[in-house]
């Protein structure tokens, strides 16, 4: 395996991760045992995540990319610090098998 493919293959791992852990934000922000300013930042964060709307437009050039690149791993980062290690790591082994369930759809007979 090449340089290229690893790096690729990093990636799409990484891209991976960030969206299991925007899913689990959307889980713990919906706790109540999770502190209102987590709660709070989680939101923003998520809906950021979620919305068509960015700070940098994508047309522009590389600093169009910059607000998906940075941005949204920081607002994740700094959320992270917020919740609890515990409730975190709940969320994320929920949201794991919920997208791991949902990635390997199973076919119900209906006979």
């Amino acid at each position: 395996m090449g340089k290229g493919t690893q790096w690729v293959s990093h990636l799409k791992q990484r891209a991976s991760e960030l969206k299991a852990d925007t899913y689990a934000l959307y889980l713990a922000s919906r706790r109540r045992d999770v502190p209102w300013h987590a709660k709070a930042v989680a939101v923003l964060v998520v809906a950021y995540a979620l919305s068509p709307i960015d700070l940098i437009p994508d047309f522009i050039p590389v600093l169009g990319y910059l607000d998906d690149l940075l941005l949204l791993p920081l607002g994740i980062a700094l959320v992270i610090r917020l919740i609890p290690r515990p409730i975190l790591e709940e969320c994320r082994d929920q949201a794991r098998r919920q997208m791991a369930d949902r990635k390997n759809p199973t076919i119900r007979s209906t006979t």
